[in-house]
C-alpha cells in the first residue's frame, strides 16, 4: 500500500473521508439527546392542546413545513452538503498529504495485503501447469523427438540418390511420384525466370551478371537467389519476374540487385497474379530435381558471417551453405516438419479434451489460437513440448558429431527451432508483459465485483432512508 501513488482526485477523498471519521469519532452519540428533545415537544404540544390552543399548534405546524431542519409530512430533512465544502473543511484540519496507513490501522492493511496475495495466487493457479498438463507436454515432446530420430533421421547421399529416414524417404518417394521427370521438365518450359541464372558467365565464357554474385553456381544459385526461397520467392521472385531483375545474397553475405540480360529479361509478366502464379510453377520445377529448393529463408542465412565452429572453424554462413550442398534442402524441411506438427496437434487435442472434461464450453476449448483470456495453459504447454523436442534434437547434433557423421549440422531439426523460437518469443512476452497486466485486471475484477455489491447494498439503504427523510442538497459554497 506505501508503494501506491494517490492521484490527486484520490487524495482529496481520503482527506474528506479521514475528516469525517475524525470528526465522527469525536462527536457523541445525539440519539439520546434527539429523543429527550421529541419527547418534549411532544408533551409540550399536548399541554397547548389542553390550553385550548390547537389553532396556534396548527400554525405552528404550517410554518415548521417551510423550514428544511423540521418534520414535512412527518419525515424529517437533511441536508447533503457539497464535497467542495467537505474538502475545504478538511484541507483546514488536515494540511498534509495522507495516505491509507492514515484511514486503516496496520492490521486492516495487512488484512488487506493478505487478501491481495490470495487473488495473485488464485490468478498463478490459474496458468500453473498441473501433472496432467506436465504429462501431456512431455509425451509430445518425446514422441517427437522419437520420430525425429527414428524416422526422419540424418539424409545422406548415395548412389540412389538422398536418402534419410523411413519417413524421410517415404516423403521424398511422394514429392517423385507428384513431379516426374516429364513434369519437371514442361514446368521449365512453362514457367521460365529472370533470377534463375545459374552462373556469372555462359558457357562461351561471355557475362551474364553486370555484378559478380559469388555462389552463383549451378550447386548453389538457388540458395543465392532470393526467388528461388519457398516464402521470400513470394515477395523477390515475384518482383524479379515484374522488372526482369535477379536478387541475390551470395555466400560471402553480399546483397545484390541487378537487372539480366536476354534472355532473362524476357521473361517477366506485366500482370502480378500471374507472375505469382509463374513463381510457384517454377519453384514446383525445382523442387523435385538433385539441387532442390533450399529451406524456407535458408538464404538469409548467408548474412551470417560471424562465428568459427569446429575443426575447420566455419562461420553460421558456412555450415548452412554445407547443409543445402549434402542434401538439407525444402523437401527434407518439409519431414522435419511432421514432429513439430504431431507436437501442435498432439498438445492441442489433449488440451481440449481436459478443458471439456472439466465442464467448460467447447466454443472456449477448441484450440484454435494460444488466447490466455480464453486457454490460460495453451501457449506454456506448447512452449514447453518443444524445448523438450529442442533439447532432444540438440542431443541428436551432439552424437552425430561424436559417431562420425560426416556433417553432423544436418541432425538439427530446422522446423522444430523455429517453432521454439517462435513459442519463447510469445512465452517471454507473457511473463514480463502480458501475465502481469491480466493478473492485475484480474485482482482488480474481483475488487470491482465487491464494489458493485457495496455501491448495490449503499442504493438499497438510501432508498430505504427516503422514506422517512428528505435531503436538500447545498449549494458550493
Amino acid at each position: 500500500m506505501s508503494d501506491y501513488k494517490l492521484t490527486p482526485e484520490e487524495s482529496d477523498l481520503l482527506k474528506v473521508i479521514k475528516n469525517e471519521i475524525d470528526f465522527a469519532k469525536d462527536t457523541q452519540s445525539l440519539k439520546t439527546t434527539i429523543n429527550a428533545l421529541d419527547s418534549n415537544i411532544d408533551s409540550s404540544e399536548e399541554l397547548l392542546r389542553s390550553l385550548g390552543m390547537s389553532g396556534e399548534l396548527t400554525e405552528i405546524h404550517a410554518n415548521a413545513n417551510n423550514h428544511s431542519q423540521m418534520r414535512v409530512s412527518g419525515k424529517k430533512t437533511v441536508t447533503v452538503r457539497s464535497f467542495v465544502d467537505l474538502l475545504r473543511d478538511a484541507n483546514e484540519l488536515i494540511p498534509d498529504n495522507i495516505d491509507f496507513s492514515d484511514i486503516f490501522s496496520s492490521e486492516e492493511l495487512s488484512a488487506n495485503l493478505d487478501v491481495i496475495e490470495k487473488l495473485n495466487a488464485e490468478f498463478n493457479a490459474i496458468h500453473r501447469l498441473d501433472g496432467v498438463d506436465w504429462a501431456i507436454c512431455v509425451t509430445a515432446g518425446l514422441v517427437a523427438a522419437a520420430i525425429d530420430i527414428l524416422l526422419v533421421g540424418i539424409p545422406q547421399k548415395t548412389s540412389d540418390g538422398l536418402k534419410a529416414g523411413s519417413l524421410s524417404d517415404w516423403i521424398r518417394s511422394k514429392f517423385d511420384e507428384a513431379l516426374p521427370l516429364e513434369k519437371i521438365k514442361d514446368l521449365e518450359n512453362s514457367a521460365k525466370v529472370s533470377y534463375d541464372a545459374s552462373m556469372n558467365v555462359d558457357n562461351s565464357g561471355n557475362p551474364i551478371t553486370d555484378i559478380y554474385v559469388d555462389g552463383l553456381t549451378p550447386y548453389f544459385h538457388r540458395l543465392v537467389s532470393l526467388g528461388h526461397d519457398p516464402l521470400l520467392g513470394l515477395i523477390f521472385g515475384v518482383l524479379d519476374t515484374l522488372t526482369g531483375a535477379m536478387t541475390t545474397i551470395d555466400r560471402k553475405g553480399k546483397i545484390v540487385r541487378q537487372l539480366m540480360p536476354p534472355p532473362y529479361s524476357n521473361r517477366t509478366e506485366t500482370d502480378i497474379i500471374e507472375a505469382v502464379k509463374k513463381v510457384i510453377r517454377h519453384m514446383k520445377s525445382d523442387v523435385n530435381t538433385s539441387m532442390g529448393l533450399p529451406a524456407p529463408m535458408m538464404a538469409l542465412f548467408n548474412l551470417f558471417q560471424f562465428g568459427s565452429v569446429g575443426e575447420q572453424e566455419q562461420t553460421i554462413a558456412e555450415i548452412v551453405q554445407g547443409m543445402y550442398y549434402d542434401g538439407y534442402d525444402f523437401i527434407h524441411f518439409c519431414s522435419m516438419s511432421i514432429p513439430v506438427i504431431i507436437i501442435e496437434l498432439g498438445v492441442r487435442i489433449a488440451y481440449a479434451v481436459k478443458r471439456i472434461k472439466k465442464g467448460n464450453p467447447i466454443k472456449d476449448s477448441i484450440p484454435t489460437s494460444t488466447n490466455r483470456d480464453k486457454r490460460p495453459k495453451l501457449g506454456t504447454m506448447l512452449f514447453t513440448a518443444h524445448s523438450i523436442a529442442s533439447a532432444v534434437n540438440a542431443g541428436k547434433v551432439v552424437v552425430a558429431s561424436h559417431t562420425g557423421v560426416d556433417n553432423p549440422f544436418l541432425a538439427i531439426n530446422y522446423p522444430q527451432w523455429l517453432a521454439l523460437v517462435k513459442c519463447s518469443i510469445q512465452q517471454l512476452k507473457w511473463v514480463l508483459h502480458d501475465k502481469p497486466d491480466m493478473r492485475h485486471k484480474y485482482v482488480m475484477g474481483v475488487i470491482n465485483d465487491e464494489w458493485s455489491v457495496l455501491y448495490e447494498n449503499i442504493d438499497e439503504t438510501w432508498n430505504s432512508m427516503k422514506e422517512d427523510y428528505i435531503f436538500v442538497y447545498e449549494n458550493e459554497k
